[in-house]
């Protein structure tokens, strides 16, 4: 019977994941959704069609046991999304969970600590990261994202792909960040992405077909934080004010 259930799960599973990829949702949505619905899955012996709310209220309260608010949200939204567009079924836990609001203050990151970050980056491609990140106020994904035609050097401006809520955004260009990129660019010389991965080094950087690695970028900022014992979480280093050249 369990295998059963399985082979069922995984049929629909397998739906849940083209149909997430037709309405539009970002490669990172998509991962949080399924592996939302794949955890619901282990929960209830794959058979998840028929969850009644009182299943789903047990289930939200382990979940809140030992993950936090924003895992069981995204969970959420996976089992949601699950109903309606593989089951074609209303949502049986209406109004069933409600985060508490939190305020808080993001730590900003000033010019001075921003410039020990990059003074202490000995890896040139994450030093070039952070310094881009930073001056022109890009978020990782966005700046892992760049490539060579979003820099418009006449007008001075790049252009952000597929930001916050999947919008396109523009965003002023410094001159000093110009010039780093450039210099950048001459190191790596790949024709479409301004910072290729580094799997096969400097050699194969001009070939590479994917960006640079998300968790290398962070915990390579994780270990120079912890270096020059700055200890702020940062979730986004960004200010418009410039830097010293790099």
């Amino acid at each position: 019977m369990e295998h059963d259930n399985r082979d069922h799960f995984t049929k629909q599973y397998n739906t849940l994941l083209k149909r997430l990829k037709l309405r539009g949702m970002q490669p990172k949505t998509i991962e949080s959704y399924s592996h939302g619905v794949c955890r619901a899955a282990a929960h209830f012996d794959y058979r998840i069609d028929d969850l009644n709310k009182d299943q789903l209220t047990d289930y939200f309260a382990q979940i809140l046991d030992d993950l936090s608010w924003s895992t069981l949200k995204c969970d959420l939204y996976g089992l949601k999304f699950y109903y309606a567009y593989v089951l074609d079924k209303p949502w049986p836990g209406a109004e069933l969970t409600k985060a508490p609001k939190v305020s808080r203050l993001p730590d900003i990151v000033t010019v001075e600590q921003m410039q020990h970050i990059v003074d202490a980056t000995r890896v040139l491609s994450y030093r070039v990261f952070f310094f881009v990140l930073y001056s022109m106020g890009l978020r990782l994904g966005e700046g892992l994202q760049l490539r060579v035609g979003d820099i418009d050097a006449d007008r001075m401006r790049v252009h952000v792909r597929d930001a916050k809520g999947n919008r396109d955004r523009l965003v002023p260009l410094p001159a000093q960040t110009l010039a780093v990129l450039r210099e950048f660019w001459k190191v790596h010389r790949n024709p479409v992405l301004m910072f290729p991965n580094r799997q096969k080094g400097l050699g194969g950087a001009s070939g590479a077909t994917t960006h640079m690695d998300r968790g290398g970028v962070q915990q390579a900022l994780r270990q120079v934080t912890m270096q020059i014992g700055l200890k702020k979480e940062l979730r986004r280093i960004a200010c418009a004010i410039p830097m010293q050249p790099i």
